[in-house]
């Protein structure tokens, strides 16, 4: 019998290799991003066509390599970086395996022109499908300039797979993004069908930031850093009011290499904890420096996953270095005794002309948002960049009466028994209203912002509803089909619907109702592309990043189905000129970019490479959760009675799109074992 056995031809075996380090246009300019970076260059051009498809280009200006060298670079292991099975343990450049530029090669055809600075010529090497066409000496520039065109050519399946031009650039810009927050000692540039998509000059990490995803950034960043014999962490994180609704801005770097580690996402998200609002999530730029003989990076094709031989310590010295953050730059909340919790915040400020008294500090009347100030007995002062806030010259008296001068500059009285001498002095400061107006904050002025004053008696009696803490304990999977037997829904703070049924009492979440309705009237209109449109009386400009622009335009036709009428203005601009009509309250800038977000975010596909959303399907459960948000408020008996008889009308009245129960049912039998001890 005949042996069966055989080695693969170099052809074949490259494809085959191919498959694990190339899978789609940004494998291949993750690879040589990565090999520029080691080649020590200092500005690095990024050239694509077609999102990858026809040509990706990368121009440097690096040591460049030998006739020799060149063309051993295209070999199957190939390598600058190993000698020795030591080396492996000491790896602190991007590549090292020598399989990239091979696989490439496979599947692609090349052409590299490379040159030292020492060498009087350069050479030439073009290559299709593994197979050497080409090799020549030339004149060129110090650097390489290699040109990846046809990608796929003699792989018409995998080309298949392609996804659409703006996903595949998608896929590129994220790489892009993170070899250039790798490196910002490195000017890299970015064109797609001759288009400048990014121009990164050289400059500090924070400068870097910035002018990556815009200059709103730069109020949001803060320091962070930690020194140890073990490990360094330092870099940036992002202020909790900046958090976003999705997890898209969050980059971990060891030595300088892009790695995704849930672990040490949990690290970090610990060190924000009771400052985050609900499924919010912060930006952070965090650089981990640790001895290479500490770590794995041989464990994945792409060598984004890493493993730690001490996991728990790098966990804790991360949650240490963010949580000191936190805390020197105030971004967490903390307790000042200098101010009174009586007050409301976003007071008006009133002057010391205006009351005769002495200037007194006041710290909470921004009405964007104060920055919590941490108790100096506590933090001590804290080292940061910003100069300290100025501090009153007035002495203030030891009393808790006049400390509350911390949230209003208002004349204080020596007792605080009579509740009516605290809003004293209010009314001298408006000429146009009385003593009576002044006590009333819906009717005078904003010194009480949105809220209602203390003694604000409401227009119609308060419906109260006391339900004890073991009633919602109804199966999830549990589908009930009840009746509503009378008109009477009774509203609990402005968040749930309590209405009488047959079998005792129903309860619906007001929030997940909405959801549900808004969710069939967008889904209906994606489907039918008659969605409402609200225009604009004055068209509005948003700036996306490129990714989300990129995402745009490949949803336009979805996007306008919806009401939304928008057109291009410019690199990553739109100029917008319509808005649904059930979104048309909301402030169309952020509702446009941060769907497009939440998009990214639904649209993405999870570790098994399955898409966790369609298209349509994600484009309305966001703008439904989103447009949702804004309906929790105060209704009246119409605005109920509509709301249920909508909810019961949907497709689906017990469970939200995402899954959440919206209805639960209190029988009888329940409500009376509440009463039992």
């Amino acid at each position: 019998m005949l042996n069966v056995i055989q080695l693969l031809p170099d052809s074949i075996a490259n494809q085959i290799a191919a498959g694990e380090v190339v899978q789609r246009p940004a494998s291949v300019v993750k690879e040589l991003l990565e090999n520029s970076v080691d080649a020590h260059a200092k500005s690095i051009q990024l050239i694509v066509r077609e999102a990858g498809r026809n040509l990706i280009q990368i121009v440097d200006d690096g040591v460049g390599m030998s006739e020799t060298d060149a063309r051993m670079s295209f070999e199957r292991h190939a390598t600058s970086k190993i000698r020795s099975s030591d080396d492996l343990f000491r790896i602190r450049t991007m590549g090292f395996r020598g399989e990239a530029l091979a696989s490439i090669a496979a599947v692609a055809q090349i052409e590299m022109r490379t040159r030292r600075a020492t060498d009087e010529l350069g050479t030439l090497i073009r290559i299709e499908g593994s197979d050497l066409k080409t090799q020549e000496a030339v004149s060129c520039l110090p650097g390489t300039n290699i040109l990846v065109k046809n990608l796929f050519f003699n792989v018409p399946a995998r080309r298949n797979f392609l996804k659409s031009n703006s996903v595949e650039m998608r896929h590129i810009i994220d790489e892009f993004q993170r070899i250039a927050l790798a490196h910002p000692e490195v000017a890299f540039s970015l064109f797609h069908n001759d288009q400048e998509i990014y121009n990164l000059p050289v400059g500090k990490l924070s400068r870097r930031i910035i002018d990556m995803f815009g200059k709103s950034y730069r109020e949001q960043l803060a320091y962070c850093e930690e020194q140890t014999p073990y490990v360094t962490v330092k870099g940036y994180i992002g202020k909790p009011e900046s958090a976003k609704k999705t997890r898209n801005e969050q980059f971990f770097f060891v030595n300088n290499r892009f790695i995704r580690h849930n672990y040490l996402h949990h690290a970090v998200i610990g060190a924000y904890e009771g400052t985050l609002p609900d499924n919010s999530h912060p930006f952070y730029v965090l650089f981990v420096e640790i001895d290479p003989s500490h770590i794995d990076i041989n464990i994945h094709p792409t060598k984004t996953e890493i493993k730690f031989d001490d996991e728990r310590s790098v966990y804790a010295i991360m949650m240490a270095a963010v949580r000191k953050a936190v805390g020197v730059y105030n971004l967490a909340p903390s307790l000042d005794f200098e101010s009174d919790v009586n007050f409301l915040s976003g007071g008006r400020r009133i002057s010391q002309q205006e009351t005769g008294s002495p200037n007194i500090e006041s710290r909470s009347g921004d009405v964007a948002g104060p920055k919590p100030v941490m108790p100096s007995w506590a933090t001590g002062e804290p080292k940061t960049d910003r100069p300290a806030p100025e501090r009153s010259s007035a002495v203030r008296p030891a009393s808790l009466d006049r400390a509350a001068g911390g949230s209003f500059d208002v004349p204080r009285k020596p007792s605080a028994n009579n509740w009516q001498a605290l809003f004293e002095g209010l009314s001298t400061n408006d000429e146009s209203s009385g003593s009576q107006q002044s006590l009333q904050g819906d009717q005078t002025g904003d010194w009480l912002g949105p809220a209602k004053a203390p003694v604000a008696i409401p227009d119609e009696p308060t419906e109260l509803v006391t339900i004890g803490s073991r009633a919602n304990q109804i199966p999830a999977g549990q589908a009930i089909s009840v009746e509503i037997e009378e008109e009477t829904i009774v509203q609990v703070q402005n968040r749930y619907l309590v209405a009488p049924v047959k079998s005792g009492l129903m309860v619906i979440d007001q929030r997940g109702a909405y959801e549900r309705i808004l969710y069939d009237q967008f889904h209906a209109a994606l489907t039918k592309h008659n969605g409402a449109s609200q225009q604009l009386l004055f068209p509005k400009t948003v700036t996306l990043a490129p990714v989300d622009f990129q995402l745009a335009l490949e949803l336009r036709d979805e996007l306008t189905s919806l009401g939304f009428q928008f057109d291009e203005l410019g690199a990553n601009t739109f100029v917008i000129r319509g808005v649904p009509a059930q979104t048309s309250d909301e402030r169309e800038e952020e509702l446009f970019a941060n769907l497009l977000a939440q998009l990214r975010e639904d649209t993405a596909r999870d570790r098994h490479g399955r898409l966790k959303l369609d298209r349509s399907e994600a484009l309305a459960r966001s703008l439904a959760r989103r447009s949702a948000a804004r309906h929790v408020a105060r209704l009246n008996v119409t605005e109920r009675k509509a709301l249920v008889d909508q909810l019961v009308a949907s497709s689906n009245p017990s469970y939200t799109p995402g899954g959440d129960p919206i209805t639960t049912v209190l029988t009888l039998d329940k409500i009376a074992g509440l009463f039992k001890s």
